[in-house]
């Protein structure tokens, strides 16, 4: 009566040797390098020389590479290069906490404060 089934079911479990599998640390790993190097790029539109080689030296440590720098100037606001990297530097501290990872979430922390402390500014603020 009924026609038995001659195809795999689209719901059996996949081959896990078929593809690459990343630990939740890799992952955060990862993650946090990304969100520095965008935090890198920033800070080195600013011109923030000392800040800068700290994040690239965590950089350097999570990926085990120095990272790639990038020297062209985009030109924006001061103000606005700020708050991308204030977002930027919250982003990293929420990763570095949940991998507990004290230097990188310390870095984190310090380079928000120095971003919060910019955009008061009085020059910043008339700035934007």
């Amino acid at each position: 009566m009924y026609e038995p089934i001659r195809t795999k079911s689209v719901h059996a479990l996949a081959d896990t040797a078929d593809f690459p599998h990343r630990t939740r640390e890799e992952e955060l790993n990862i993650q946090l390098a990304g969100h520095l190097s965008a935090l890198l790029a920033v800070t080195d539109e600013l011109g923030l020389d000392e800040a800068a080689e700290s994040i690239a030296a965590q950089i350097a440590r999570l990926r085990g590479a120095p990272p790639a720098r990038h020297a062209a100037l985009t030109g924006a606001d001061p103000a606005a290069l700020h708050r991308r990297a204030l977002a930027l530097a919250g982003r990293a501290l929420v990763v570095a906490a949940s991998r507990a990872d004290t230097a990188a979430a310390i870095l984190s922390a310090e380079r928000m404060d120095a971003h919060t402390a910019a955009l008061r500014e009085p020059r910043l603020v008339a700035a934007h």
